[in-house]
C-alpha cells in the first residue's frame, strides 16, 4: 500500500497499491487553483474555543504542535502548521482528492502538560486520529492519554523510545541513519567503523545505534567513545590515531553537528587525510553552515532525506508565508496527506494498526517510508556529501 503526494505535478507511487483518495465532486466553497501551478492561499476557520481549523471533511483529526513558550521551538512548531495548511490547500484544490479530514490546530506551549491537556480535549472534541506533538517527551504523556482514549497518535519526535503500538513516529530514527550510512560504507569496501557521540539522551541513543547497526552490517565497532564537552575531543582523537595508523580505523561516525567540526580540525591536525578515514555524520547536519562551511569536513558523508520535497513546496511556501520553511515543515505536509488518504481516515476503525503498519509502507514529502508494528518508522534515506557549496547527493534514497 502507498501514499500518492505531490512531487511537481506527478503522483507518485511506491509498491504495487496506491492508497485510495476518494476522488469525486468538490463540496461547495472549495478552494482552486489561483493560477496555472499554486492552490489559492486557504484562510483557517476559528473555533467558538479559538482554535484554528482547517479543511472540511467529515473525520476530525488534531494537530499538536509548540505554538507558544520558547521562541525557537514556537517558529519550528509555526513552520509546521503552515506546513499543514499547505498540504490541505492542495488537497482542496485538487478535484481528484476528496475532502476526509477537517485539522484542528493545539497549542502545546512546548510542554508535556501542554500535550496532555491538547489529547485530552481533542478527544473530547471528537478527533480520530492525534499528529503530534513534536518533542520525545510530549509524544510520550500524549501518546499514553491518546492510547487511554483509543487513539492513534503519529508523532514527530525522533527519539524512539517515545514510539509504540499506536504510538507512531514520522521521523528519522538513529538506527535508520546508522543502518543507512553501515550498509553504504561495507559496499564501499571500509572495514573499520569508530565513534565519537556526547553523553546526551540523544547521543547514548545514537550510540546505541551504532553499535548495533555495526554488527548487524558485520563490523565489529570496538573503538566508541563518549564526550562530555568538546574540549575532550582532542584526548578521543589521541587515542584513535594509532588505530587509524594500524589500518583498523577507515570511517569515522561524527553524528553531533556541534562538535563535528572540533573533531574533524582535530583529524585533520593529526595528519589524517580524507582518503584514508572518511568522516561520517548524521542527518542532522543537513542544512548547517558550520558543516559546509568546514574546509577539514570536505568529502564527509552522511545519510539524509531527499531534499527534492522540501525544494518542491519552497516557493509556494514562501510565497504564501513570507519566510522560508523549516526543514520539519515537509513531515507536517506528510502527516496532513497521510491522515487524508481515504483507506485510512474512511476505514473502520480509522487508522487502524493494519493498515498503518502495512510493510510496503507509504511515500510521503521525504520520500518512502513505513511504519512497523512498534511504532517506530524506516524512511528511505539518501547517502550526502559535503561540499563548501552544499550538500551533493551521491547515492539516492533507499530503506
Amino acid at each position: 500500500m502507498a501514499l500518492i503526494v505531490l512531487a511537481g505535478c506527478s503522483p507518485i507511487q511506491l509498491g504495487s497499491r496506491t492508497i485510495d483518495f476518494g476522488g469525486g465532486a468538490r463540496p461547495p466553497g472549495t478552494l482552486t487553483p489561483a493560477n496555472g501551478n499554486s492552490p489559492a492561499m486557504m484562510q483557517p476557520l476559528q473555533t467558538a474555543g479559538g482554535q484554528q481549523v482547517f479543511g472540511h471533511g467529515p473525520v476530525q483529526v488534531a494537530l499538536l504542535l509548540p505554538l507558544s513558550g520558547d521562541p525557537a521551538l514556537a517558529s519550528v512548531g509555526q513552520s509546521m502548521a503552515n506546513g499543514s495548511r499547505l498540504a490541505m490547500s492542495f488537497i482542496e484544490a485538487n478535484p481528484n482528492i476528496a475532502e476526509n479530514t477537517t485539522i484542528t490546530l493545539y497549542d502545546t506551549g512546548g510542554t508535556v502538560a501542554g500535550a496532555t491537556s491538547a489529547v485530552t480535549t481533542a478527544a473530547r472534541q471528537g478527533a480520530k486520529l492525534i499528529l503530534g506533538p513534536l518533542r520525545g517527551d510530549e509524544v510520550t504523556a500524549a501518546g499514553a492519554v491518546a492510547r487511554s482514549n483509543g487513539l492513534p497518535l503519529i508523532g514527530f519526535s525522533n527519539n524512539a523510545s517515545a514510539a509504540g503500538p499506536g504510538v507512531y513516529l514520522l521521523s528519522v530514527l538513529p538506527q535508520t541513519e546508522m543502518k543507512r550510512a553501515l550498509t553504504y560504507l561495507k559496499a564501499q569496501g571500509r572495514r573499520g567503523v569508530a565513534g565519537a557521540f556526547p553523553n546526551t539522551a540523544y547521543g547514548q541513543a545514537q550510540q546505541t545505534a551504532f553499535r548495533q547497526q555495526a554488527i548487524a552490517t558485520g563490523f565489529s565497532p570496538s573503538a566508541v567513545y563518549s564526550f562530555s564537552d568538546v574540549s575532550e575531543a582532542k584526548g578521543i582523537i589521541d587515542q584513535a590515531k594509532p588505530l587509524i595508523d594500524k589500518g583498523l580505523i577507515d570511517s569515522f561516525f561524527l553524528p553531533d553537528r556541534l562538535s563535528a567540526p572540533s573533531f574533524a580540525n582535530l583529524l585533520a591536525q593529526a595528519g589524517v587525510k580524507p582518503d584514508d578515514v572518511v568522516i561520517v555524520g548524521s542527518a542532522d547536519w543537513q542544512g548547517d553552515p558550520a558543516i559546509s562551511g568546514t574546509p577539514a569536513l570536505a568529502g564527509a558523508i552522511y545519510p539524509g532525506v531527499d531534499d527534492t520535497g522540501l525544494k518542491a513546496i519552497s516557493l509556494d511556501y514562501q510565497a504564501r508565508f513570507g519566510s522560508p520553511p523549516h526543514a520539519l515543515t515537509t513531515i507536517a505536509y506528510t502527516a496532513t496527506i497521510l491522515a487524508n488518504a481515504k483507506t485510512l481516515s474512511l476505514a473502520s476503525p480509522p487508522y487502524n494498526p493494519m493498515i498503518m503498519t502495512a510493510p510496503t509502507g507509504f511515500n510521503g514529502r521525504d520520500g518512502m517510508f513505513r511504519f512497523n508494528s512498534d511504532g517506530r518508522a524506516d524512511y528511505a534515506l539518501a547517502i550526502k556529501r559535503v561540499t563548501p557549496a552544499g550538500p551533493q547527493q551521491v547515492e539516492p534514497a533507499a530503506l
